[in-house]
C-alpha cells in the first residue's frame, strides 16, 4: 500500500477526544485523517473540527470538517477512525460513512491537525 498523506492528530487533542468519546471497541486508532494514499507533497494545515460520528456493529469513527467541508477529494468523507472490533480494518470507515451516513455532534469541536505522511 505504501504511505498515506494526510494529517496527524496531536497527542493533546487525541487525549481530549478520547475522554469525550470513549472508544467502544478494543482496537483504538484515533490518530489521523487521511487525504489520499500516496502523494509526495504534504497538504496545508487546515482549520479542522470534529462535526459528527458514525458507527456500525463494531466500528466507530468521527467525522471531521476541514476548511469548511467534510468532503474528501475522492468523494468520501474526512474522518478519524476511532475504534475497531475484531476483524475490522480502518479503511472500512469509508464504507460505514457511505452506507449508513453520520450524525452531527452537539457542538463542533476544534482540533489541530499536523500535515504528515505515514
Amino acid at each position: 500500500m505504501g504511505h498515506v498523506t494526510g494529517w496527524k492528530l496531536p497527542k493533546e487533542d487525541r487525549e481530549q477526544l478520547l475522554k469525550r468519546f470513549p472508544p467502544k471497541y478494543d482496537e483504538v486508532i484515533a490518530d489521523h485523517v487521511t487525504l489520499r494514499v500516496g502523494g509526495n507533497q504534504l497538504p496545508p494545515t487546515p482549520e479542522a473540527r470534529v462535526v459528527g460520528r458514525a458507527e456500525d456493529e463494531n466500528l466507530e469513527c468521527l467525522v471531521v470538517e476541514l476548511d469548511g467541508t467534510t468532503d474528501r477529494p475522492d468523494g468520501s468523507t474526512y474522518h478519524i477512525t476511532w475504534s475497531l472490533g475484531a476483524g475490522r480494518k480502518a479503511v472500512e470507515s469509508n464504507d460505514v460513512l457511505r452506507d449508513k451516513g453520520w450524525t452531527h455532534v452537539d457542538r463542533p469541536i476544534p482540533i489541530e491537525l499536523q500535515p504528515a505522511r505515514f
